[in-house]
């Protein structure tokens, strides 16, 4: 038996026609396969022809294929149901598939993109307890430890999953209100005088309340008893253990005393009869529900922020393929693909512009409201509005790669990380649970010795209940994940990207402010200002020796130098063994010379004499705030280069709000000792040292550190890297390096000195909120349990009821997060 290479239908070799090819034997079912066959010359199509086959074959069947004899295939007839997950599909023959644009073998269609198909298509959503992050799983639920819902790791756009649970929570809430109010009016009502007794006997208004308040517990209050008895079986204790173990106790008691109402001890009674609490089991679930619904709303909103960024990514991309321009998802784009970008479309994701030209508002990434002019070559942001002009760009990071994607990735992570702080509402959470059932069990012991005779066990187990209820370790454990993930969404939308959380908490203790000058004070943006040539060359064939060698270097000042070069619109040669020093220079050969250029200690460590007699005439430069290089052709001095980088705007009010907050700030910088007092006099800053090498700023980030202190180092090269990761907090420009973002535990992505002041304002003000929502936590518990317990009864007469301790219960919750929700709208 053999395969038929056009339909994919089993044929005996012995009966079947044939045809040979490159000496290998092919066998058909019907002429016109063997005609597709001959018309079909390159290897492609053969590939992509076997790949069909290979569909058909896997779905299991051998029957024929129209194409061939009228005969319809199941498996074609199949397909139709469920297109393959392929990047391309004949819309005529839906089991031909192909990850590459073809045409199709059976029909001869171009291939279309698959609608179906996603790039994501296998990526499952991750879901993770905002009090427990390490609990992780690939579907929703409860948390193993503490019994709250999971939430996505990462916000989802449409955040469905989230509604659904809310909507689930809503209903059972509603339907909970519904039966809750006649069963607590039928309980409560002849208490303040309703006349109920007279026209409903007492049995048949205590069947009533059995009727209703039996869904309210058991359906409405499933959740709760299905996370407590989980609760137990794996021993993290938690708040649904104790709410399952108080209405359960008060509606079974309640269901014993109806059925078999001669099981109750006498000391149970009240005023001669039989209690019942279905009132209490039914009114604290309802009181809890809306505790849960108030909470998840107010979770969905911690995660604004990252939903806010995720919006600014378009669905759509409009695609040129052979030409023609279609619309596309945008988990179809690939990267390499052409894309158009018309005005007022947002930019789908990162690339380069390859025709046309436009502005580019960019606001939503640097804060900047003035547009970025774009042109053929331009690198483009995804999620940035194109305003006036048309373009086409090529896509070159997609998915997750795009830099919003990161963001928002950074952001998620941040939320999801632990405070040190944390570390006291852990401690006191493991005991927290077992000392309240501790409580309760021994308020029933001390009613049940010293409450009122007649009434003693009554007056116990309600006690009893109420401690169960009004204990809250959600609120203790919320405290400080609730402000983390909010404050680190608000600085996100201020272009504050918190790294984790514990760098946030570091930061609001940091008195002492370490700065690098180029790219973080200043612009990052060197000009070409000054060219001295001193030897009997051209000035414009000195500058074409400098920058043949300088092309090769990523450091700012070298690509001023090329940039001054191509702006005399002068021939740059090819250099050969170029070399960089790291701090001191670099060299190369250029034309057969030997070049040397940085600092002048580096020419001098390379043997170039007569250095000293410059120094004069480079420090009139560098009096002017320009940084100064020195160039050797030949191991002879041969002239001198002034590369002049300005101070950003923002950066004296910045050092001046830095000031008022209490910082210290000390600026180390590679430049040269008379630039570095220029700059830090005109600035105001308190303390500099010039000539710095990469390993001299680490090495004093450290010692900095060893006195006590907390440090933070803001910079934005690969020189700065090893002092961002010594700094007690490391602060990247958003505009600096890969290397030094990744080094950082803050990143400002607008790259300005004043996001600094932001989020230290932002560090104070979320551990302030956090140490706000650990008090109320704390004192809440410390003095509500003791209050349900009757301690102020003696005294005072007091008891507090199950009811009002499930809405105290509920509301501390609430209250934990609406306290964190503040931050959104606080000042930086």
């Amino acid at each position: 038996m053999a395969i038929d290479p056009i339909c994919g239908m089993t044929v005996d070799k012995a009966t079947s026609l044939s045809t040979v090819r490159d000496g290998e034997t092919y066998y058909f079912c019907s002429q016109g396969c063997v005609n597709k066959f001959q018309n079909r010359q390159n290897s492609n199509a053969l590939e992509l022809v076997q790949l069909s086959h290979n569909s058909l074959q896997t779905q299991g069947t051998n029957q024929t294929n129209s194409c061939c004899g009228g005969m319809e295939s199941k498996a074609a007839s199949s397909s139709t149901k469920t297109a393959p997950r392929s990047k391309y599909i004949c819309p005529m023959c839906p089991t031909v598939a192909s990850d590459v644009p073809s045409d199709c073998p059976h029909c001869g269609m171009d291939l279309e993109r698959n609608p179906a198909y996603r790039e994501t298509s296998s990526s499952k959503t991750i879901y993770t307890c905002p009090m427990h992050p390490e609990v992780e799983q690939d579907h929703p639920g409860a948390c193993p430890k503490c019994g709250m819902d999971l939430e996505p790791k990462t916000v989802q756009g449409s955040n469905t999953e989230k509604d659904h649970e809310f909507i689930a929570m809503q209903r059972r809430f509603w339907v909970a209100l519904a039966l809750t109010l006649p069963v607590f009016i039928l309980a409560m009502g002849p208490m303040i005088g309703l006349p109920i007794q007279s026209f409903l006997v007492s049995t048949t208004s205590n069947w009533i309340q059995l009727v209703l308040a039996t869904p309210v517990v058991l359906w409405c209050g499933w959740p709760f008893f299905a996370r407590g008895a989980k609760s137990l079986k794996t021993m993290h204790l938690n708040m649904f253990t104790l709410i399952a173990l108080g209405t359960g106790a008060a509606y079974v008691f309640s269901v014993v005393a109806i059925l078999f109402p001669q099981l109750i001890p006498m000391t149970f009674l009240e005023h001669g009869n039989v209690p019942l609490y279905f009132e209490a089991s039914s009114m604290i679930i309802t009181l809890v529900l809306l505790g849960q619904v108030l909470e998840l709303r107010a979770r969905q909103q911690t995660g604004a922020a990252i939903r806010e960024l995720m919006s600014l990514t378009p669905d759509t991309a409009r695609l040129i393929e052979d030409g023609n321009e279609r619309v596309v998802r945008l988990e179809e784009v690939q990267s390499g693909d052409i894309l158009r970008v018309v005005p007022g479309d947002k930019i789908p994701v990162d690339g380069t512009v390859t025709s046309g030209k436009s502005s580019v508002d960019e606001s939503m990434l640097t804060g900047e409201p003035v547009p970025v002019k774009k042109a053929e070559g331009d690198s483009v942001i995804g999620g940035t509005v194109n305003q006036t002009g048309s373009f086409e760009m090529r896509a070159e990071k997609v998915g997750a790669e795009t830099t919003l994607s990161r963001i928002v990735e950074m952001v998620a992570n941040a939320q999801r990380s632990r405070a040190p702080i944390q570390r006291i509402a852990d401690t006191v959470a493991g005991y927290f649970v077992p000392a309240v059932i501790s409580a309760a069990i021994i308020t029933f012991g001390v009613w049940a010795w010293l409450g009122p005779a007649e009434s003693r066990l009554a007056y116990a187990f309600v006690n009893a209940v109420s401690v169960l209820i009004i204990a809250c370790p959600c609120a203790l454990g919320l405290a400080t994940p609730m402000s983390i993930m909010v404050g680190v969404g608000r600085g996100a939308r201020e272009g504050i990207l918190i790294k984790d959380a514990e760098a946030l908490e570091t930061l609001e203790s940091v008195k002492h402010l370490v700065v690098d000058k180029t790219g973080t004070l200043t612009e990052g943006k060197p000009r070409l200002t000054d060219v001295v040539s001193l030897a009997e060359i051209p000035e414009n064939e000195f500058i074409e020796l400098v920058s043949a060698i300088e092309k090769h270097s990523e450091h700012p000042l070298a690509e001023a130098i090329v940039r001054g070069a191509n702006a005399r619109n002068l021939s740059i040669p090819e250099a050969t063994d170029f070399e960089s020093t790291t701090g001191g220079g670099v060299r190369g050969t250029v034309n057969g010379k030997s070049i040397l250029i940085g600092k002048p200690e580096f020419l001098k460590e390379q043997g170039i004499t007569n250095i000293d007699s410059v120094t004069s005439q480079a420090n009139m430069f560098r009096e002017t705030g320009a940084t100064v290089i020195l160039v050797a052709v030949d191991q002879q001095l041969a002239g001198i280069l002034a590369v002049t980088d300005p101070i950003k705007k923002t950066t004296p009010a910045a050092v001046q709000a830095l000031h008022e907050l209490g910082l210290k700030i000390t600026m180390l910088t590679g430049d040269n000792e008379v630039t570095a007092r220029k700059i830090a006099h005109e600035l105001g800053i308190d303390t500099f040292e010039a000539n710095v090498s990469p390993q001299q700023k680490h090495d004093t980030i450290k010692k900095l550190r060893e006195s006590g202190d907390q440090i933070a180092m803001a910079g934005d090269g690969i020189n700065d890297a090893p002092a961002l990761a010594a700094a007690s907090v490391g602060i990247a420009m958003g505009t600096g390096t890969d290397v030094a973002i990744e080094s950082a535990g803050v990143t400002l992505v607008k790259g300005d000195l004043s996001g600094i002041e932001k989020a230290i304002r932002l560090s104070r003000a979320t551990m302030i909120n956090i140490r706000q929502n650990l008090f109320f936590a704390f004192i809440y518990n410390i003095l509500g349990v003791p209050v349900a317990a009757g301690i102020l009864y003696p005294t005072f007469g007091i008891l507090l009821s199950p009811m009002l301790a499930a809405a105290a219960m509920s509301l501390s919750s609430v209250s934990v997060i609406t306290n964190a929700l503040r931050l959104r709208t606080t000042k930086l």
